[in-house]
């Protein structure tokens, strides 16, 4: 089958399988492919920040797009987000998790200059169980974004064109600030909260942050049993 003629960047998180299939995808069905992978606290590269083409994909991006790259898309700039549009921003799946939210989900969207604020282009949903944590909602979300993401591809490639939906995003984007502050236990606070809390935030190394006496700590696995 020929590619399509089309000049793509690529932008995704370095060592992950699910980007890893979203490269791939791209470079076996588009002529021209230019991918750069990075982790939190890289530098966008030179050479992306200079590119010029048709679209850009951001596939779990550590990157804010800058605008005057958006603008070099002449087709479309567009993002996955590993959230429902009721969770723009950072730590979505971890407030969703706090607020016992019913449904998660993952969103399409084509970019703007403000991050998760541009016109939505496909959403697709799931039930959050009473068992989730934050490994496990992750692992639903990236097997459902994966699949949106070569559905929202095959519409280029059958050259249809991306849509916008009506549906909105339904609050403004979470702040980093806000999830620190999520992630944070005093000593004034409930079990309950407390338990609320370590569901929504523990994920392997990355653990709550316990406040004694004006030191802040830290919560291991193990001191939790």
């Amino acid at each position: 089958m020929e590619k399509k003629k089309a000049s793509v960047l690529f932008l995704g998180k370095a060592d992950d399988a699910y980007v890893e299939k979203a490269v791939k995808f791209c470079q076996m069905n588009f002529s021209d492919v230019s991918t750069h992978l990075g982790q939190w606290g890289d530098r966008l590269p030179e050479e992306a920040v200079a590119w010029e083409g048709d679209y850009i994909i951001s596939y779990l991006s550590r990157w804010v797009v800058p605008a005057a790259l958006l603008k070099k898309a002449k087709i479309a700039a567009f993002n996955f987000h590993p959230a429902s549009p009721s969770y723009p921003g950072i730590g979505c799946n971890n407030f969703a998790l706090y607020e016992d939210a019913e449904e998660y989900g993952v969103t399409c969207h084509h970019m703007a200059a403000k991050v998760d604020t541009g016109k939505l282009i496909a959403v697709r949903r799931f039930p959050v169980f009473l068992s989730d944590n934050v490994a496990s909602i992750l692992e639903r979300t990236y097997e459902h974004m994966i699949v949106l993401f070569y559905e929202v591809l095959g519409l280029i490639l059958n050259g249809d064109p991306l849509p916008e939906m009506e549906e909105t995003w339904t609050r403004k984007p979470f702040s980093r600030k806000e999830f620190n502050q999520l992630r944070q236990i005093t000593s004034d606070m409930s079990k309950e909260e407390i338990e609320r809390r370590i569901r929504a935030t523990a994920y392997g190394e990355w653990q709550p942050w316990v406040e004694i006496e004006g030191y802040v700590f830290s919560l291991k696995p193990q001191d939790r049993e």
